[in-house]
């Protein structure tokens, strides 16, 4: 079977949902991207496909490091710089690099690779998961509950996100000068929140100041693997 011809399968998987549903808890996928960055547009459009799947939460967080070649990205924030980074020290590495997935927390992926992401996102979902997590709005306030079925091996952390669900950019400069690109789930901030050990269960009420879609996340200290997620769009 062809190198092409794999590739638009894969796609065609990622697109369409999965083929059974293992787990009805989501897989997280965040894409560390940059709009000065020529090589992003193709993923940026992969994450705008995934973001329409009910079983994925499909987050674009765009860096800060490509702004001095001529274009200034107005979604980047030096907070999402630092988390690639903590990702980074956690795998091991010393370089990061747009575009990059990383599936789960766990997983990390280089460049445009549907083949490879279909497979991850196949067997994140077929993952036994031990917690779960729960969003509800309550008037004003967002109810934030989870439960595990036994103690957690390591402590995790609650983070809440805010995300923009689609912008369109016209970029005039750097890399990209002169194409228009669709973002997808876009990063506005990224708030830990809360530590977790799993013994007894967790029930928090945040204030919210309107009804903006919210990720809710419980993931291992130090970058480590993300347990469980849950969104409200």
């Amino acid at each position: 079977m062809s190198r092409i011809f794999r590739a638009a399968c894969a796609l065609c998987l990622i697109l369409a949902g999965p083929l059974r549903a293992e787990s009805d808890a989501p897989v997280v996928i965040e894409l560390f991207t940059s709009q000065g960055c020529s090589s992003c547009p193709p993923a940026d459009a992969l994450l705008g496909e995934l973001s329409k799947r009910e079983d994925i939460i499909a987050l674009a967080l765009h860096v800060d490091y490509w702004d001095y070649i001529g274009w200034k990205d107005k979604f980047a924030s030096p907070a999402f710089t630092n988390r690639q980074k903590a990702y980074a020290r956690a795998a091991g590495s010393r370089t990061i690099y747009t575009p990059q997935m990383i599936v789960g927390g766990a997983d990390h992926l280089m460049g445009y690779r549907p083949m490879d992401l279909a497979d991850l996102i196949q067997a994140h979902r077929a993952a036994a998961r031990p917690v779960t997590l729960r969003l509800r709005r309550d008037g004003g306030g967002l109810i934030v509950q989870a439960a595990s079925e036994r103690p957690l091996d390591k402590e995790v952390v609650l983070q809440l996100v805010s995300y923009i669900p689609e912008k369109t950019v016209a970029i005039t400069r750097g890399e990209n000068a002169g194409r228009t690109v669709r973002y997808s789930n876009i990063v506005t901030s990224l708030t830990p929140v809360a530590r977790w050990d799993g013994r007894t269960p967790l029930a928090m009420r945040f204030e919210m100041a309107d009804d903006a879609p919210v990720v809710a996340i419980l993931q291992e200290t130090g970058a480590g693997p993300i347990i469980a997620a849950a969104r409200l769009r």
